[in-house]
């Protein structure tokens, strides 16, 4: 893959999934060499990142502290190279024809976040490999 690109993780409050999602898809990239990074954004952004969410990432050496929860643009979902939602739909801001990959099987992270990050590891390594085999990579 020769150019470079955004995937864009959508979940409703941007607190949460997206966030998680994100975190795991930049290290997986970054290991398998796509030029592919995260972006993240939600259909009704909470006011603070999930503090549970900024914890285990911290843990892990990724710091999402300052993240601010931000509303989904139209400008967003269609300079992305590929969109993912978690729970959530852009309705009419996604491009007509626009695709869109429905993660809707990942459970909440406030009601058990090792299945949410489990389910959101399991999708993240499948995209990933999805997009290296459609690169030639």
């Amino acid at each position: 893959m020769s150019t470079t690109g955004t995937v864009l993780f959508l979940c409703p409050h941007n607190a949460a999934k997206s966030l998680l999602a994100a975190a795991e898809f930049d290290r997986l990239a970054r290991e398998r060499g796509l030029p592919l990074r995260a972006a993240t954004a939600g259909t009704d952004p909470a006011a603070a990142p999930s503090a549970a969410v900024v914890a285990v990432l911290a843990a892990e050496g990724v710091d999402v502290s300052a993240h601010r929860p931000r509303r989904v643009t139209a400008a967003d979902l269609a300079s992305a190279s590929r969109v993912v939602s978690l729970g959530c739909d852009p309705g009419t801001l996604l491009p007509s024809g626009g695709a869109i990959d429905r993660w809707d099987d990942v459970p909440p992270a406030s009601a058990d976040l090792a299945a949410a990050r489990a389910a959101i590891r399991r999708h993240v390594e499948g995209l990933v490999d999805d997009l290296r085999r459609n690169a030639g990579a």
